[in-house]
């Protein structure tokens, strides 16, 4: 049998090494760098390892999408030039999901396209719970059998159990039931979930259930956190109901201009974050449950190849 590190190889786009070395050691894969070099006109410039092995792993979140879907593109073209015969991608988090509809004539479907951009690219693809919310599979935005979504749940609920507290769980709208059960159910904690209206971007209104917040700890759960006004609004009428403190739990930490800080206004004491998008509130690491998932997506496809 060959040796992993002689055949496989991660590699890591600039600002997110940490976690490609992570995920290459999961692996037992050696990591490279992807270098990569902006024009003044803001073309990138893309330069790989001289060699590279059979199967290379590009690790990159995308959490600045615009710029690093061009970059994954120049990056996978590379790859097979330099002689790769297997190329995966692990976006933890993964763009363009959100919009999957024309909700007015003329809308591009995001996820349809950047779905089959990605497909065309990449032999497997990895990421952790995208942002889907009519498609019930991954593999129905990304048309490639080897496309597969896990969930960092139990990471999250690992965290949760392994402290000495009680908490009660809230999750900010009912998109965030699933998560809030599931990661609630690992401890036995009591869970509820809020009621949101939005009415733009920024402007949302949230009505909590009806609980007795007074001196309790609460943690709000959610996937994705992007301008923050969801969570910081649910804070913020959770502080004022008397509650000891307020955990923020979240996967992707996207935190756009200004969302920390309207999070850390609204009085929420910690913020505890996979590491999906690089953010200083990166507490929990993925690198095991990708691995693991890598194992299940090439599984998954060779199983569809051979009709079984």
């Amino acid at each position: 049998m060959k040796d992993a590190r002689a055949t496989t190889a991660v590699l890591g786009f600039p600002g997110y090494r940490p976690q490609a070395e992570r995920l290459a050691a999961a692996v037992g894969a050696v990591c490279e760098d992807v270098d990569i070099r902006h024009f003044p006109d803001g073309e990138s410039l893309v330069r790989l390892p001289e060699r590279v092995p059979e199967h290379v792993i590009v690790c990159c979140t995308l959490n600045d999408p615009n710029r690093q879907l061009i970059e994954l593109a120049l990056t996978s073209a590379t790859a097979r030039t330099l002689g790769a015969a297997r190329v995966s991608l692990v976006a933890p988090y993964l763009c363009y999901m959100r919009q999957d509809k024309a909700f007015r004539p003329g809308e591009a479907v995001s996820q349809r396209i950047i779905g089959e951009f990605l497909a065309r690219r990449f032999d497997a693809l990895v990421t952790v719970d995208p942002h889907l919310h009519r498609t019930h599979r991954l593999q129905d935005a990304v048309p490639n059998a080897r496309a597969l979504a896990v969930t960092a749940a139990p990471v999250m609920a690992a965290w949760l159990t392994s402290r000495p507290w009680e908490p009660l769980i809230v999750g900010p709208d009912e998109e965030s039931e699933q998560w809030v059960r599931r990661i609630a159910s690992a401890g036995g904690y009591e869970y509820c979930v809020a009621r949101k209206q939005r009415f733009g971007d920024r402007d949302v209104r949230i009505t909590l259930p009806h609980r007795d917040f007074a001196g309790r700890d609460v943690v709000l759960v959610d996937d994705v956190i992007s301008s923050g006004h969801t969570i910081g609004e649910a804070a913020r009428q959770i502080v004022g109901k008397g509650a000891a403190s307020v955990v923020v739990l979240v996967c992707h930490a996207l935190f756009a201009a200004g969302a920390l800080e309207h999070v850390e206004a609204a009085g929420v004491t910690e913020i505890v974050s996979t590491d999906s998008v690089p953010h200083p509130s990166n507490q929990l690491h993925l690198d095991h449950l990708l691995s693991e998932g890598l194992g299940r997506a090439w599984s998954n496809g060779n199983q569809a190849a051979q009709g079984g």
